[in-house]
């Protein structure tokens, strides 16, 4: 399979760095850094442009990631209860996707898809969760999030968490 080159406008975890070149697949490219504008083909007009507009490009990529920073320092201690029906046992019917607790972050106030929600797997059993939520490729925060079958049960599982950290 072949390769192309293409030069990076942001940070890309697993790929790097503003201003590097790399080597990806070509639908990756395509479908996904290029329409984004997240990269540029590495061809020699675009390695120019960059060049001329690096400074621009750092100094946007750094307002942004300071923007992410305000946010996620009041995102820090944030917590998110979500009730579900679940058997005796606590699975759930169903599962919370990262779609559920993004929605979820919205009603709090802040602006977050799905796609930041770093969820490896849907949740599928009541408990206390530790979510991850990247709010720019460098700035990314933890938030509790407990699935419950009613309010007051939520309410007792943060209780007990928090019992059990200070502990």
């Amino acid at each position: 399979m072949e390769h192309i080159k293409v030069i990076l406008l942001q940070r890309v975890s697993k790929l790097g760095y503003i201003g590097d070149v790399v080597n990806v697949k070509p639908g990756y490219a395509r479908n996904y850094l290029l329409p984004k504008k997240i990269a540029l083909r590495a061809t020699k007009e675009n390695l120019k442009y960059f060049e001329d507009q690096k400074e621009q490009i750092q100094q946007a990529n750094e307002a942004a990631k300071a923007e992410a920073q305000k946010v996620a320092d009041k995102m820090g201690q944030l917590t998110i209860a979500l009730v579900r029906q679940a058997s005796e046992k606590g699975q759930l019917y169903g599962s919370v996707t990262s779609r559920d607790i993004s929605a979820a972050i919205k009603e709090l106030g802040y602006k977050v898809n799905a796609g930041q929600v770093d969820l490896s797997a849907p949740i599928k059993t009541v408990g206390v969760y530790e979510i991850g939520v990247n709010l720019h490729p460098e700035v990314s925060v933890m938030v509790k999030l407990s699935v419950a079958k009613s309010e007051e049960e939520a309410q007792q599982q943060m209780t007990a968490e928090t019992q059990t950290e200070s502990a």
